[in-house]
Parts: structure tokens; C-alpha cells; sequence
């Protein structure tokens, strides 16, 4: 299940919206035009290289090849085995239920409206794709669909793919997805399979004016004003403009959004019939760590199969190199080192900013890591909750001492309280913390 997709590294991306305007200005429309076809074309042949990668570099590309310990791989033996149940619902099917079983809140969901996933032909500005997230899960689903889509973190390989189907049935399972989840999810992270949160421009049909194989991908360092691109918004954010809630209506100008009214939404009323969605809002909130958490998820995956790789090449100096420049590029994303600042405070209109705090784990003295600061930057503290990750600790031993010592020294002068969090609700940390 992707946020967005398909995705692919800035190796494959050749245009940007800025550059395109210039081209389109230069070309005229006509030309325009074509050049987005070729780049629509061009998608294809940079998810092949990228599976192709994923292949070379031995990642897991299905079930097939060891037991599945994710989380729902867990709730699906609880299935089986009739220790835990799917209610269904007529009103909204299995949804409600699966996310209970799944520890995941319904106020972490967010709308995304682009067709920018495999149930594409199904997804418009009036009937968005919902996803709902935690720390090690997310599940996708837009009405009218056949199955939720599903991923979860997976320690030992980074990221598992299901679907459930929609329809009621006497014994709901989750099917495993391989190879066909990759076209999407393999190109651009360095062999791992990756999560995608990408920003784009859709037209009134919800279709991009170009795929995302052609932007960035958002994170916490994306300036506001290029975030959330075929999204839905909820959320105060004061004279900050993003490009959330917006169409490019006008098909001879597909690259201008026309964004009068759509900033500051509290409510998404009028937009597409929100009755049929489990919560009225796509959180602020929620958005900005659901692309923070991507951003540490991807960081995670690829070094560890960059270190792996490495193992089997005889760790040679250049491999040595490239773990190093890895390493620090995943220490200051977790630190929060080019954080886009806030000029406003942002508020959510969710209980999202509440639950997602309030989950801890906390010090002695109360503080964690979760703590939002929502004036200038995302959170209060300088280091990512994601530390207390499946997927940090499984990291190599070597390499997550390497990672922890890199932290130490970071935040000693960056941070100290973080430091102080850390060693008050993490276990086994290593000597020198």
C-alpha cells in the first residue's frame, strides 16, 4: 500500500513544477502536453530499474521466503486461530474493527484525493483514499474499493504488504503481497523497499499533472508551501499556504492550482460526502508525522540492507564509506537537522495531536518524545520517537551502536533533555549513554 506512488528516486526525476512552468511558457501548452506523456511513459521503465535493483540487492519480495512476525502477520494468526475476530460492519465494513485490532486510531487518518495508488480509477476530489497509521502500521481504503491495503514495519526486512478483501466472508485472511506492491514501492531507497508521502499537482479529476516519480517526496525538511499536493487539509496553520485542498481546473494550465479557499480548513463539509469516512478530517497534525515517519522508516530500511550488502561484499573501504555517509544521513534526519521552520503555530482539528502524545512512553520527570511543539517546528524535543522502533532495534548490533554513539555526540550540544529521555525509557543502550 502506498501514501502516494509510484515512487522513484531523483535519479529518474528530471522535471520539477518550477522547471516545467519555465518549459511550458518556452514550449506552449501543445508541447507541453507531450513532454508529460513521455514522463508518464518514462515511470514504467524507472520502476523496472528499480525492481530490478531491489532483486539484485536480495531484498524480500514476498512471503515465500520466511515466517512473517509484523503485526499483522500477528493479528492473522489470531484469526486463524480464533483467538481474535473481524466484526463487520453494513455501514463500514471491516474497518472499524481492524483498526481496533490493530492499536491504530481513527484520528490519524488522512485523505489523499490524486489518483496516485492501485485503486486509482476509484479516487477523486469527491471520493478521496483514507489512510490511517501508527508507529508500525498503516491501512489504506477508499469507498467502493475491494480491498484495504496494508503495510507494516517488519523488523528483520523492513516493510510487509496485505490486502484483505472488503467483502464480508465467513473467514477473512490476509493475503501476503510480493513483487506487485514493488513497482510502486522498490525504485529510489537504495535497495529497501520504501514508504511514499509525495506532493502533486491533480486536476479536477484527481489526476497528477505529473506522477511523483517527477517531484520529491515530502518530509519534515519540505518547505510548507510545497507540501500535500493532492490532499486533503484540515488544520489552522496562520499565513503559511500549502498546496493541500486545490485542483488545477484548467486543463490548458495544468500546472496552476487554484488554492482561493483553500487554506486554514476546519472543516472538509461540501468538498465530497464526508458520512462515508470514519472521521470528518485529514489532520494537519497527522500529516506531518505520518511524512516525518515515513522519512525515518526509508532511512531505516536502507541502511540496514546497505549494511548487509556490505557484509557480504567483505565490508571493503568503500563500502565502509558509504555505511558512514548513511549513518550521519540517518542520525540527521532522526535530529531533525534541516527542519523547514514554522512562521505560524499549526493547530489540527483531530484528537490526533492528544492520542498521538499521549502514548509515551515518558521519563521520570513526564517528558517524551511524542511531545508536539506545533510554534516553530514539529516537535518539542530534537530526536525522532522513531528511536524506540522494531525497525531501529533490529538494526545490526555494530551498526546501531555506531548509530547510537553518532546520537550521543549530536545531541549533547543539540539536545540534552532528548539525551535524558532516552536513557530514562529505552533499554540496553550501550556503554557511554
Amino acid at each position: 500500500m502506498s501514501y502516494m506512488s509510484p515512487a522513484v528516486g531523483r535519479e529518474c526525476a528530471h522535471a520539477c513544477p518550477a522547471h516545467m512552468r519555465s518549459r511550458e511558457r518556452t514550449l506552449g501548452t501543445t508541447s507541453a502536453t507531450s513532454l508529460l506523456k513521455q514522463m508518464k511513459r518514462a515511470v514504467a521503465v524507472c520502476s523496472a530499474i528499480g525492481l530490478a535493483l531491489l532483486v539484485a540487492t536480495g531484498a524480500r519480495l514476498s512471503a515465500d521466503d520466511g515466517e512473517s512476525n509484523d503485526a499483522i502477520a500477528r493479528l492473522g494468526h489470531k484469526l486463524a486461530d480464533g483467538t481474535a475476530a473481524l466484526t463487520y460492519a453494513d455501514d463500514r465494513g471491516y474497518l472499524p474493527s481492524l483498526l481496533a485490532l490493530l492499536g491504530v486510531d481513527v484520528d490519524s487518518q488522512v485523505l489523499v484525493f490524486s489518483k496516485t495508488s492501485f485503486q486509482h480509477a476509484l479516487i477523486n476530489p469527491k471520493n478521496p483514499r483514507a489512510v490511517y497509521f501508527n508507529d508500525n502500521v498503516a491501512v489504506g481504503t477508499v469507498p467502493g474499493g475491494t480491498v484495504y491495503e496494508l503495510v507494516a514495519l517488519e523488523a528483520s526486512h523492513g516493510l510487509a504488504f496485505y490486502t484483505l478483501d472488503t467483502k464480508k466472508a465467513e473467514r477473512p485472511v490476509f493475503q501476503r503481497r510480493g513483487v506487485e506492491c514493488l513497482f510502486c514501492h522498490g525504485p529510489g531507497n537504495k535497495g529497501a523497499a520504501a514508504l511514499v508521502v509525495a506532493s502533486v499537482i491533480p486536476n479536477a479529476d484527481g489526476v497528477p499533472a505529473y506522477t511523483s516519480a517527477f517531484i520529491e517526496t515530502i518530509d519534515h525538511r519540505t518547505p510548507f508551501d510545497r507540501r500535500w499536493g493532492g490532499w486533503y487539509v484540515t488544520g489552522t496553520h496562520g499565513a503559511q499556504t500549502h498546496m493541500g485542498n486545490a485542483v488545477a481546473p484548467d486543463p490548458d494550465h495544468p500546472l496552476d492550482l487554484e488554492q482561493s479557499g483553500t487554506q486554514n480548513l476546519t472543516s472538509l463539509a461540501g468538498k465530497f460526502d464526508v458520512g462515508k469516512y470514519l472521521a470528518p478530517t485529514s489532520d494537519i497534525v497527522a500529516l506531518m508525522t505520518l511524512e516525518h515517519q515515513v522519512g525515518a522508516v526509508n532511512r531505516l530500511g536502507a541502511l540496514g540492507v546497505i549494511y548487509r550488502n556490505a557484509q557480504r561484499s567483505g565490508m571493503r573501504d568503500t563500502d565502509i564509506a558509504v555505511l558512514d555517509r548513511e549513518l550521519r544521513d540517518l542520525v540527521d534526519y532522526l535530529v531533525f537537522t534541516d527542519e523547514a521552520p514554522l512562521s505560524a503555530p499549526v493547530q489540527g482539528v483531530s484528537a490526533f495531536t492528544r492520542t498521538f502524545a499521549a502514548e509515551g512512553p515518558r521519563d521520570r520527570q513526564g517528558r517524551s518524545l511524542r511531545e508536539f511543539d506545533l510554534e516553530t517546528r514539529l516537535f518539542r524535543h530534537r530526536l525522532s520517537y522513531m528511536i524506540y522502533s522494531d525497525l531501529f532495534d533490529a538494526l545490526p548490533g555494530a551498526l546501531r551502536n555506531q548509530v547510537y554513539a553518532r546520537l550521543r555526540d549530536v545531541l549533547a550540544t543539540r539536545d540534552p533533555v532528548a539525551l535524558e529521555i532516552v536513557r530514562d525509557t529505552k533499554n540496553n543502550l550501550p556503554d557511554g549513554w
